[in-house]
């Protein structure tokens, strides 16, 4: 009976074969939306992640708040003013779960070589800077210890900042003026950075990097720093490094309520973004649901058409001794392979929209097998519930009605 009803089924979708494909439009378009928008949320996930690894390993920030007050009034006495390097020093003492901590003064002005200059970032910082931002050497070297304990005014360069000034030219150990609030100093370039790209925390590639004595004492002449970078000893320990930091500075700034300093740390961002695009993903993808929902109309709409105009070859089957489970069975099935083959040709038509948006948006592809699988078996779960009311009611057609209808 199966087979009998399998190849009456799909010769009347071979008779109407733009009846059908239009009946199955629907079910393709719901479920190639929900793989490619699956695919498209699991891909930007995987690529925003990868971003935020590569700025570092369980990397955490500590930057001071803007100042406020109440009444009209600010309060005269900045947290920034508290950032000090002493300070770094007592996280590190007193935070059993930090590896290290890393001061950063940042700054903004004016490189000039030769007949070139370019506004750029400048960040005042020690050794330690670039083996936590996974930073690699291109050639030369990073700041060492000795470069801030004696405030050597040398420099080293972003591979994008190192093009723009030198164009190709190997900058180690050629001079560079640096124009700070109309004061110039001049810097001796003794390192340039590999290529690292734009991530989350900006574009590394575009930075100059110095001593951070000489950022503090001789360029800004300050005692205070921009932020700190501290490095949890392990991406377990992570959790545990950010709430004793929070204690550290709560009880240190006398600060309560957090509000003279911000915490950020890596499983933040990853929890915010995975948050984020786990809801569009769930909200597009019910979205796409309906075209499966719509798909499902279609195909009973269509159902019914074929049984009104089958009604005679109904009672004809009857008269000649086929019982309602046949007839129910042989609609049934057809409703079945108008979903099924949808669901097909829709699995094949999410892949396709899902390479084609990763393409676009240079995010990697990913198909989840578990949302093929369900896309795919809600397209027969619809086939069945949407085609059973129109099976039914030509299962149950009283064969002498049929052969009398016209």
């Amino acid at each position: 009976m199966i087979l009998q009803s399998l190849k009456i089924s799909l010769e009347s979708l071979w008779a109407n074969k733009m009846r059908s494909f239009l009946s199955m439009l629907g079910i393709i378009i719901g479920v190639g939306a929900v793989i490619a928008i699956v695919s498209v949320g699991t891909g930007s996930t995987q690529q925003v992640t990868s971003s935020i690894t590569d700025l570092g390993s369980n990397m955490i920030t500590i930057y001071p708040r803007t100042p406020r007050g109440q009444g009209g009034q600010i309060n005269n006495i900045s947290s920034q003013e508290k950032f000090s390097l002493e300070l770094a020093e007592y996280m590190d003492k007193f935070c059993p779960s930090i590896k290290k901590v890393i001061p950063v003064k940042q700054v903004s002005g004016r490189l000039i070589s030769d007949d070139i200059n370019v506004n750029s970032t400048i960040l005042g910082t020690n050794i330690d800077y670039a083996e936590v931002n996974n930073y690699e050497l291109d050639m030369g070297n990073f700041i060492s210890e000795n470069d801030n304990r004696e405030r050597r005014q040398v420099m080293v360069l972003g591979s994008d900042l190192a093009e723009d000034l030198f164009e190709g030219d190997n900058p180690i150990g050629k001079k560079i003026k640096l124009d700070y609030e109309n004061q110039a100093y001049i810097f001796e370039i003794v390192g340039l950075m590999k290529e690292k790209g734009s991530t989350i925390g900006g574009n590394l590639d575009d930075q100059a990097y110095i001593p951070v004595s000489v950022a503090m004492d001789k360029l800004t002449n300050s005692d205070y720093v921009s932020s700190y970078i501290a490095q949890a000893t392990s991406s377990e320990k992570a959790s545990a490094a950010v709430s004793e930091l929070e204690n550290f500075m709560i009880k240190f700034l006398e600060d309560e309520d957090q509000e003279q300093f911000r915490i950020i740390s890596q499983d933040e961002i990853l929890d915010t973004v995975s948050s984020v695009t786990g809801t569009m993903s769930l909200m597009l993808g019910g979205i796409a649901a309906i075209s499966l929902l719509v798909g499902g109309i279609g195909i009973m709409n269509i159902m019914l058409v074929s049984v009104t105009e089958r009604t005679r070859e109904i009672g004809v089957r009857k008269a000649l001794g086929a019982r309602n489970i046949h007839i129910l069975f042989q609609f049934l099935m057809e409703s079945l392979n108008l979903s099924s083959l949808g669901g097909i040709l829709g699995v094949g038509f999410g892949w396709l929209a899902a390479y084609f948006l990763s393409q676009y948006g240079n995010w990697p592809m990913v198909i989840a097998p578990l949302s093929v699988v369900l896309a795919f078996g809600f397209a027969l779960f619809i086939g069945i519930f949407f085609g059973l009311y129109p099976a039914m009611k030509a299962a149950k057609m009283n064969p002498v009605d049929a052969l009398r209808y016209e």
